[in-house]
């Protein structure tokens, strides 16, 4: 008996031991796929009003705002965002919707620790499809200690868009811009920095600049962010640039208070959830 339950305990044991052995090999042949070379990211958000460039595009009402992007390993994506914007009273008429498509490439720049990225970008206005137009952008980014900067322009050339403008003879737009942005150590707290220039096509009857300066925080996958946002246009500018112009010569003072609203500095307010 104590030899068979001795035989029966290491024939027990071998067995284990066997199992232990092969288990390994079967994983490995079992193993997953390698990791799919696409990647598909998303987000949804709510905002106090749309800012473009500076200018209020939803007569400074809330909007809702979403986006979804298609991107390769090697660096090539696709993308589209779209968002709610003006209709009605808004000296800035786009159709109540805009609708973004843009594709482009992204790499690091050699061991420089730049990273480039460059496209093509269009905005379709469905309910004003005058309005829709194309540029061609590329951006420069590098991480510098904690902080993060970033230059980049988007040019538009001549296009059907420009016949339409009310207040620049230009047929080309050129937007240069900077950004800076830095974590706060051991807080989920971000803060970001933008300055710009616009000029040409696209311009209030002159060149001008827009700024954004704000603070981000992050839950997990959503970010609340709140940012100060405005141009250097002032009352004047509208005045003299023709937006204003009452019919007879004169100067509409409601049109002149009706333009400078859409591009005075105001808070704006969003929550992004990230998917």
């Amino acid at each position: 008996m104590r030899t068979t339950a001795k035989a029966m305990l290491a024939s027990s044991v071998l067995a284990m031991s066997t199992f232990v052995a092969v288990t390994p090999a079967l994983a490995d042949d079992t193993q997953t796929s390698p990791p799919s070379q696409w990647t598909i990211t998303g987000s949804a958000a709510v905002a106090s009003q749309y800012r473009f460039r500076g200018v209020a595009q939803s007569d400074n009402r809330p909007v809702i705002q979403g986006a979804l992007t298609v991107s390769h390993a090697s660096g090539f994506y696709v993308s589209t965002w779209g968002s709610s914007a003006s209709g009605g009273d808004s000296p800035v008429q786009i159709g109540g919707t805009e609708i973004d498509v843009y594709a482009g490439y992204t790499r690091p720049l050699g061991k420089s620790g730049i990273t480039i990225d460059g496209g093509l970008y269009g905005y379709i206005y469905p309910g004003a499809p005058n309005g829709n137009y194309y540029e061609i952008y590329a951006s420069l980014t590098k991480a510098i200690g904690p902080v993060t900067a970033k230059i980049g322009g988007n040019f538009a050339p001549s296009q059907t868009v420009f016949n339409y403008n009310w207040s620049s003879p230009a047929h080309h737009n050129m937007y240069a811009y900077a950004e800076l942005g830095v974590g706060i150590p051991k807080t989920p707290i971000s803060l970001h920095s933008h300055i710009a220039h616009t000029g040409g096509g696209f311009d209030y009857g002159r060149d001008y600049w827009d700024y954004t300066v704000g603070a981000t925080v992050k839950w997990k996958n959503l970010a609340l962010d709140a940012s100060l946002v405005g141009t250097n246009l002032g009352r004047q500018d509208f005045a003299r640039n023709g937006l204003a112009n009452d019919g007879e010569g004169g100067i509409d003072r409601a049109k002149v208070e009706a333009f400078y609203r859409t591009g005075k500095p105001v808070a704006v307010v969003s929550l992004t959830a990230s998917f």
